[in-house]
């Protein structure tokens, strides 16, 4: 019999459900079983570590112990104050058997050596030798100076050196007694035949010692993570480290509580491995049988269920015709569609609400609304107010559009209302709308007296509004607020109040929040009191020369004279405009074509609808000036490549004549002082350094190849002094004249 959809759903689930419990069973039997056998190993190797350490440590404890008590010695004090040489034979005996004997006491394979201060001798491995000066310096820059200890271990290239400055409580060191033991004796003396990973750390944490060190390697960030991990107060552990190929190792330290080191070995992961294969065979052995028998136990219990629905839908009229495999869910479907249409229905009258409600507050603006219009609407949106309420209107406008596109305002208003609709509580406000293609509109609505509080609210909400556009949709708005009224048919004259407030923060600057209260006794002054004319002469000198960099400087200025001695708004209009003019003039008589000339018209009102000082001054300047200075320093820079060129041919032809800027001026019919200024643009010199260099040069020239005497050169270049050609040619070739034709001849 074929088996319908809801015999699966039953099936399924219940299948699903068993397997998935004997699986989460056999995980944990499996879990819980490596983590004893890695509790077994772990301890093992904790075993292990700890013992490596405790015989390491023995074996310095003897060699500390026995150089401190050789220290303390009369023989020791006679020895090192002893000059050594190779005829004191029974010195350097009594020393080296002191040595021998200290080596019976420690590691085999360790060399030790004893270093006199006092003296400046060193006996190493039965050899005697002699300080230097330099060696002395480096022991005591190595071992004594700066150091806090007497007797300390560091690592060398060989393996753990061993320093121990004797005596050893005195500041006043005669000795160093020095025990490198070398890689090899350190791996005789640790190593196990299973080859156990070993490192030794000291206790600030620098690698002393690392067994096959190609085969167990671990960085120096993992073992300082080890250090770190294991702290000062614990003397054994398990840490986790996670490896280069995201893989984890388990790190087993013990810590010495002689000298703090630390002392690590790997758990062996085959070990692990090794002890889990037979409960892995038992497991999935016994998950496979529960497993079998979790799928007839499914198959029984939906069958069962599932008889009286087979029974029902045989019964239900239609079935036979459109032989739906689960009645359940042709039912489901019924009713499925039902909701649908209501759902459809109500959609349909949910999302013709805004738009009505959104007409409404635009009549409200528009002063189209009855008293009993009203009433009607305020209730029908679900407006409750009470006779004390007192309403603001609040509009917000683009000071600019950041990093967007002019064809992106609507979007980007339409996302400013979506703040306003988040920011403000739908309870203190009516529904925020878009008034017109550049300004959005919110009735604010509040229950409380006083005017001081109200604009308080109104300001942390403004601050809120600008905060949030500035983060999220990268541009700035300004704000203008109208003054509190109790009756909203007065809507209209409140939001002209917004408008008359956010006209004036061309005054003020982007992100402004103005309330209307506050520029409403502005008294308008005469249309121009002001106009900074020297300035405006300074741009206009700049842009005729097309230089970038006077352009800035006096640009800034000049705006920021504008801004600062306009009054108010009708002022500045005014001065811009003017300003504009002047800058068409000026563009007609220099004879460069830039935008500006296109379409004057569109400037204009494109400038007077910006009410954002930055957004002007960016336009004047990318827009309008920098393309100016572009074309003028293209024609004065060929201007002055040509008339460079000239004035070093002059140069180059008449150097042994009389030459100034003077008579090149007169000649070339230009002013001097700007000839000087353009050869110097151009060549990065002076007009007179470059005569002198060139002069000199063929003052070179003829020190070599004539024999033309040091006055009769000096008076062909025109020096009227020969110790004045000596002094220049001196000043810039650091030799005379005659040294240089002898150097010159001499070669």
């Amino acid at each position: 019999m074929k088996k319908g959809k809801m015999f699966y759903k039953i099936f399924i689930p219940i299948l699903v459900l068993g397997i998935s419990l004997v699986i989460s069973f056999g995980i944990y039997i499996y879990l819980t079983t490596i983590n004893s056998v890695i509790e077994r190993v772990a301890n093992s190797k904790q075993s292990f570590i700890t013992q490596t350490k405790n015989t390491l440590e023995q074996k310095i404890q003897s060699i500390e112990y026995a150089f401190n008590t050789y220290s303390t010695t009369s023989s020791f004090s006679e020895v090192v104050k002893n000059p050594i040489t190779e005829q004191d034979f029974e010195a350097y005996r009594k020393v080296n058997s002191q040595l021998n004997y200290i080596a019976t006491m420690g590691m085999d394979g360790v060399q030790y050596s004893l270093i006199s201060l006092e003296q400046n001798w060193q006996i190493l491995n039965g050899k005697l030798s002699h300080l230097t000066e330099n060696d002395r310096k480096l022991l005591y820059e190595n071992y004594i100076d700066n150091r806090s200890r007497g007797l300390f271990w560091i690592k060398s290239n060989e393996g753990i050196r061993f320093v121990n400055t004797l005596p050893v409580f005195s500041k006043a060191k005669q000795a160093i007694a020095l025990s490198d033991i070398s890689v090899e004796t350190l791996n005789r003396t640790l190593q196990t035949e299973d080859n156990s990973a070993v490192f030794i750390l000291n206790k600030q944490g620098d690698l002393l010692y690392e067994a096959e060190p190609d085969k167990h390697s671990l960085s120096e960030q993992q073992l300082l993570y080890i250090m770190n991990t294991a702290g000062p107060e614990n003397q054994t552990g398990i840490v986790t480290v996670e490896k280069d190929n995201h893989q984890s190792v388990k790190a087993i330290y013990a810590r010495s509580s002689y000298n703090n080191w630390i002392y690590i070995t790997l758990l062996d992961q085959s070990e692990v491995a090794d002890a889990l294969k037979t409960t892995r065979f038992g497991l999935i052995m016994m998950g496979l049988v529960i497993t079998l028998l979790i799928v007839v136990i499914a198959y029984m219990i939906s069958i069962y269920f599932t008889k009286p629905i087979q029974q029902i839908q045989r019964s239900l009229p239609g079935s036979s015709q459109h032989a739906p495999k689960n009645e359940i869910d042709w039912i489901i479907r019924s009713i499925d569609t039902i909701l649908t249409e209501k759902k459809s229905l109500e959609s349909l009258i949910e999302s013709e609400m805004p738009q009505l409600e959104t007409q409404f507050i635009l009549n409200l603006f528009r002063n189209r609304i009855s008293i009993e219009e009203l009433e009607r609407n305020m209730k029908r949106f679900g407006y409750i107010l009470s006779t004390d309420s007192l309403y603001t209107t609040l509009l917000i406008q683009l000071d600019n559009y950041g990093d967007h596109e002019a064809s992106d305002k609507d979007l980007l208003l339409v996302a400013v209302n979506k703040i306003v609709e988040e920011l403000i509580p739908e309870r203190q406000r009516l529904l925020p709308i878009l008034l017109n293609d550049r300004t959005q509109a919110t009735i604010l609505i509040f229950d409380i007296e006083s005017e001081q509080e109200i604009q308080k609210q109104l300001l942390e909400y403004s601050k809120s509004i600008i905060k949030t556009a500035r983060d999220y949709l990268k541009v700035s708005v300004s704000i203008g607020i109208s003054n509190t009224y109790d009756d909203l048919l007065n809507s209209k004259e409140a939001c002209e109040m917004g408008k008359q407030a956010l006209h004036h923060r061309l005054n003020l600057g982007k992100e402004s929040i103005i309330f209307y209260e506050d520029i409403s006794m502005v008294i308008s002054g005469p249309v121009l009191l002001y106009y900074p004319v020297e300035l405006e002469s300074q741009l206009f000198d700049a842009i005729r020369l097309g230089d970038e960099e006077q352009v800035s400087s006096s640009l800034y200025p000049l705006l920021a004279e504008m801004m600062k001695h306009s009054k108010n708004s009708m002022n500045f209009e005014v001065t811009l405009i003017r300003f504009v003019n002047n800058l068409i003039q000026l563009e007609q008589l220099i004879g460069v074509e830039v935008l500006i000339t296109q379409d004057n018209y569109t400037l204009y009102h494109r400038l007077l609808d910006i009410r954002n000082p930055e957004e002007i001054e960016r336009i004047l300047v990318e827009e309008v000036i920098h393309p100016m200075v572009k074309c003028m320093k293209e024609k004065t820079n060929r201007q002055f490549r040509s008339l460079s060129e000239k004035i070093a041919t002059i140069v180059r032809s008449e150097y042994d004549q009389d030459l100034s800027l003077e008579l090149i001026g007169d000649r070339l019919h230009y002013n001097p002082n700007y000839l000087s200024s353009i050869f110097k643009k151009e060549f990065g010199t002076t007009f007179s350094d470059y005569l002198m260099s060139y002069r000199l040069e063929m003052a070179k020239k003829w020190l070599v190849e004539t024999d033309m005497t040091i006055k009769d050169i000096a008076e062909r270049l025109q020096y009227h002094n020969s110790q004045n050609f000596i002094r220049s040619f001196r000043k810039k070739e650091n030799v005379t004249p005659g040294t240089y034709r002898k150097i010159r001849q001499d070669q």
